[in-house]
Parts: structure tokens; C-alpha cells; sequence
């Protein structure tokens, strides 16, 4: 197999497994707040329960998002350097500020 395209496939499989983690992650967060308002608002302990096996999914989910993005941010630069010296200065910022902050405490 040639080269580049075995990087094309790798930086499609990266891609698409991480956006994957974004869309369930925006989704879960979703669910989290309605349980968690639900929890705090009826003081069900079946909802307490909900929230705390649904959040541990959305924490692993988040890790694995952030491993993924890191990933895909090094395919970039390795394999992509050439399109990094013409737009670099335009979509480096973007890729910067999300990964500062998919990757910032609280």
C-alpha cells in the first residue's frame, strides 16, 4: 500500500472515531442536566442513581474524545505539514483554542 494513502486512511479513521466522542459527548451532557435537574427537583434516588452511571459513561467518553483529538492534532503536523505553511496561520488559532479548552479543568 502506498504511503500516503495509508495515512489518509488512518487520519479518516481518527477523524471520524473522534467525532463520533464529540457527538455522544454533547449528547449525554444533555441527558446529565435533565437527570440531574430532575434529581434536585423531586429528590428521587432512583435519578441520583441515573446520574451517576450516565456521568461515569460521559467522563469516559470525554477522555477518550480528548485522546482522540490529541491524536488527530500530531496527524496534522506529521502528515499534513505541507497544508500547515499555507493555513496554518488561518486554522491554527480554531484548533488551538479547542484544544485548550476540551482539555481544561472545570
Amino acid at each position: 500500500m502506498d504511503t500516503l494513502l495509508l495515512a489518509r486512511l488512518q487520519f479518516a479513521t481518527t477523524t471520524s472515531i473522534h467525532f463520533l466522542f464529540v457527538a455522544v459527548t454533547l449528547g449525554l451532557v444533555t441527558l446529565l442536566v435533565g437527570m440531574q435537574t430532575t434529581w434536585l427537583l423531586t429528590g428521587n434516588p432512583k435519578w441520583k442513581r441515573l446520574t451517576r452511571f450516565w456521568g461515569q459513561l460521559y467522563v469516559i467518553n470525554y477522555v477518550l474524545g480528548i485522546a482522540s483529538g490529541i491524536v488527530m492534532e500530531f496527524q496534522f503536523g506529521l502528515n499534513w505539514s505541507g497544508l500547515s505553511r499555507y493555513v496554518g496561520n488561518v486554522f491554527g488559532a480554531p484548533l488551538a483554542i479547542e484544544s485548550l479548552t476540551a482539555t481544561s479543568p472545570g
